[in-house]
């Protein structure tokens, strides 16, 4: 007989959970998702946290894409939104295309139906094809590229009768592209910028602009962002209902955007208000139909202000699930738009905001995360974390300096070769420039040395458009059958000979089987040609004459300055007023430059060929050449950082027109080129770099007395020939570590070392490499003060050149004599006091006594 108890009697057992721990919260977590296995503590959170807004600042080489990708998939396995409700947002369609892939392996299968994962401007463009008409288009719009939008913008000028040689249509370009960037349309550009075109026309322009590509059913890229907040703002019903739609956002490299973007995203981030929609949008890319949603309200009373024009932050509880992935470190974009103050400033524009740290580095040894972390604390604008590794300390990174920028080359060719015997790849190995045109010289000396390479993010020096051009007229003074040559440079700059003109010069010479240059001295004795472009032909052929005849008595590189000049191409570009402009004009005088190695200019085109017939294949294992901006998401085994000095890095121009801000984003770049290093990261600077065409003496870069001297090994230069202390500027605080032993056995080298030893106030070192100088304190750049570093108040005294090591580098006799007066950029006026080969000694009015190379002075 079974007995009842009363219910009143019953005594209740308390809910069961399973003890942290214990069997069954570990069997539980046995069959967990195992996209979640593998995670560390830091990623597994920000994969968890799935409501609310989140900032995950993710530092180089800790697994944020993976965090991304994990966290869309968690998203998904919960079923917390379905694939067409969540809007994930990347820079590059390549990334999109990883994340995809990623996912199907995260869940065993095809990810199918995510319309909305895809770039700022895929995204942006299929909801402005959606909306087409209330932006004035057809859902059939064209987009325009940079050349068709110059095209236009050339009509443009001509209708209003503006000259587009003084006002660049590629200039009006980059300015309308800037401000769509911020987000404004033509009504909204400041009086005081549109006064920077045209007399203060360009406000006027970028309507017309726009009229235009209404009329056209056309849009640039900038439209795609600009239209959809445009419409988002006009129309709050068609804003609701993709508010309402994605249930969950996630942004990838915060850091990076814009204020456009930055203003997309916060109009949709916003939370729906209970307004009732009433627009109609497609639930699938084709044509599907979402839920009502609510309206936002178009202005958050109390809230403070927004950082961008025309936005207003959300209060407490008014923001969805949105995810943001970036690294403030890694802001390095700002010269194309980036507003590194947008990821800065997350947890005020989303109160109750969750920060997420991901500090624990998978890719660099100890001691180069170290370094870039300590380099990087010195940057006021930033959120901070420290980076860290469970991995070895590894290799020390290493700083070495040079005598000039050919010698840097030198030892970095020998270094690689060395790295090559030891079993390295070269594909493993990069070497990360902060401008183009120092690539000139290593690709040179990596020919020399039979060493592949291969230039990221860009075309290999000798293959610059620019570069071809100048090297098109040398190929016709040299060779006048060069037709293909001709051809190139025939209307460069521009001279009124259109492909008419140039068909009609094909078709002669294919009659008379004479090359296209002779078929132009015939056609200019004839009326076949309007009389314009004949006189413009008959000039161009005059002036091949002149310097062809001019080749025999004048110097080559002095006869390629005179060519580019007098063709008016180095006019063109200093009348370009495009971003790139004044980089070409750089690569220009680079050209110049390297033709001093060659004895003719025969020698120098032949080394060309050698050059560009270099055309390995892309699974080649060679060498990677890339600027540090290109370098951004790669990793190597081994990364050299070449000219660390003021002035090329930092760089001048970025301080001059940036201030402090441009001086962090430098710093941030310096970060980045540190945390591309997996086991190697090898600084090097020279003591004498031609910039602009003119030698200059460099400072060490302050970069490097903002690096952790426990982290950090002084090495020396295997560049060949040597130089004194940190470049001839006395002592860092590199000084007082340890002296790298030296292979050197010659004479001059052993007295080096043992003056070294014998002390007397010098300030040698182990790494003088044969100069002597008394020491002097380069001072520690840091966060406080406005100024960026500077020396003490010793300054060094003279060098002494010592034995064999330097006298390899001689073997020029001087063309000063005794007592010559001369001039040297850095010491002043001086007199000549004695010579030595190529190397003279001066007594400077101001500088005292010093020794120098004669091709640094010039006479007085």
């Amino acid at each position: 007989m079974i007995r009842m108890t009363e219910p009143s009697k019953i005594t209740s057992v308390p809910d069961h959970q399973p003890a942290a721990g214990g069997i069954a919260a570990r069997a539980r977590a046995s069959v967990g998702p195992k996209y979640l296995s593998g995670l560390n503590p830091e990623q597994r959170e920000a994969v968890e946290t799935l409501d609310g807004p989140v900032l995950v600042l993710a530092g180089a080489g800790t697994g944020k894409t993976r965090v991304l990708t994990t966290r869309i998939a968690h998203i998904l396995s919960q079923g917390r939104a379905r694939p067409a409700e969540i809007l994930s947002v990347t820079f590059t369609n390549k990334a999109a295309r990883e994340m995809k892939h990623r996912l199907g392996q995260m869940l065993g299968h095809a990810v199918e139906g995510m319309p909305w994962l895809g770039t700022f401007h895929s995204i942006g463009g299929r909801i402005l094809r959606f909306h087409a008409e209330l932006a004035q288009l057809k859902s059939n719009f064209t987009v325009l590229d940079v050349d068709d939008q110059v095209r236009l913008l050339k009509q443009l000028l001509q209708a209003e009768n503006i000259d587009d040689k003084r006002w660049p249509a590629r200039m009006l370009a980059g300015l309308i592209d800037g401000w769509k960037n911020r987000g404004l349309m033509p009504s909204q550009v400041p009086s005081g910028e549109a006064a920077m075109f045209a007399n203060g026309k360009g406000g006027k322009l970028y309507a017309s602009y726009q009229e235009r590509l209404k009329i056209l059913n056309a849009a640039d890229f900038g439209d795609l962002l600009l239209e959809n907040i445009r419409i988002f703002r006009e129309h709050p019903d068609i804003l609701r209902q993709y508010q309402q739609r994605f249930k969950f956002i996630l942004v990838d490299e915060y850091q990076d955007t814009n204020v456009a973007q930055y203003l997309w995203l916060r109009l949709l981030s916003q939370a729906p208000s209970k307004a009732a929609a009433q627009a109609v949008i497609p639930e699938r890319v084709e044509d599907a139909n979402p839920e009502s949603g609510d309206e936002p309200s178009a202005r958050d009373s109390g809230s403070a202000p927004s950082a961008h024009p025309g936005m207003t932050v959300a209060a407490a509880g008014s923001t969805k699930n949105i995810c943001c992935v970036g690294d403030d470190d890694q802001s390095i974009y700002g010269w194309r738009g980036a507003e590194v103050d947008n990821i800065l400033r997350f947890e005020h524009d989303f109160p109750g905001a969750k920060v997420i740290r991901l500090e624990r580095n998978y890719r660099s040894t100890g001691h180069i995360l170290a370094a870039a972390s300590h380099l990087i604390a010195h940057n006021e604008g930033r959120l901070g974390k420290t980076l860290r590794t469970e991995d070895q300390d590894g290799e020390k990174v290493t700083v070495t300096g040079s005598w000039d920028s050919e010698e840097e080359a030198r030892g970095i060719g020998e270094e690689i070769e060395q790295l090559q015997r030891q079993g390295e790849k070269l594909n493993e190995i990069a070497i990360l420039v902060r401008a183009s045109y120092q690539m000139r010289e290593f690709e040179d000396r990596f020919v020399t040395l039979g060493l592949p390479y291969r230039v990221i993010g860009g075309p290999r020096f000798y293959e610059r458009a620019e570069i071809r051009d100048a090297l098109a007229y040398l190929r016709v003074i040299n060779s006048p059958a060069d037709d293909l040559a001709f051809e190139r440079i025939v209307n460069t700059p521009k001279r009124g000979l259109g492909d008419a003109t140039v068909q009609m010069l094909h078709d002669r010479a294919r009659k008379r089987r004479i090359p296209l240059f002779e078929a132009a001295r015939a056609v200019v004795e004839t009326d076949e040609l309007k009389p314009k472009a004949r006189g413009s032909l008959r000039d161009l052929v005059a002036q091949f004459d002149r310097w062809r005849a001019q080749r025999e008595v004048t110097a080559h590189t002095d006869l390629a300055q005179i060519v580019l000049d007098e063709s008016g191409y180095t006019e063109m570009w200093q009348k370009d007023r495009s971003a790139d402009a004044a980089g070409r004009l750089e690569n220009l005088k680079e050209l110049v430059r390297s033709m001093e190695e060659f004895e003719n200019l025969q020698g120098f085109l032949e080394h060309i060929s050698l050059v560009m017939d270099r055309d390995g294949g892309a699974e080649e294992d060679a060498v990677s050449l890339m600027t540090l901006h290109s370098a951004k998401g790669l990793e190597f085994d081994n990364v050299f950082l070449p000219g660390w000095e003021e002035g090329l890095f930092p760089s001048q121009r970025t301080l001059d027109e940036q201030g402090r801000a441009g001086l962090e984003e430098e710093r941030r770049l310096g970060h980045v080129g540190l945390t591309r290093a997996r086991r190697r990261a090898m600084i090097y600077f020279a003591t004498n770099r031609r910039i602009h065409g003119t030698w200059s003496t460099t400072i060490p870069s302050r970069f490097l007395d903002e690096l952790p001297a426990a982290n950090v090994e002084i090495t020396e230069s295997k560049g060949g020939s040597a130089w004194g202390g940190t470049g001839g500027y006395g002592a860092s605080r590199f000084d007082d570590m340890e002296a790298f032993g030296s292979s050197y056995t010659t004479p001059g080298w052993q007295r080096a070392q043992a003056n070294r030893n014998r002390g007397g106030g010098r300030n040698s070192g182990g790494r003088s490499g044969g100069f002597e100088e008394e020491a002097a304190t380069f001072s520690s750049s840091s966060s406080s003060g406005p100024d960026f570093g500077s020396f003490s108040s010793r300054r060094r005294g003279p060098l002494t050149i010592e034995g064999e090591l330097v006298a390899k580098s001689t073997g020029t006799t001087s063309e000063f004599s005794l007592s010559d007066r001369v001039f040297h950029q850095k010491f002043g006026y001086g007199r000549v006091t004695k010579i030595d080969g190529n190397k003279l000694t001066i007594a400077f009015d101001k500088a005292g006594e010093k020794k120098v190379v004669d091709s640094f002075v010039q006479r007085a």
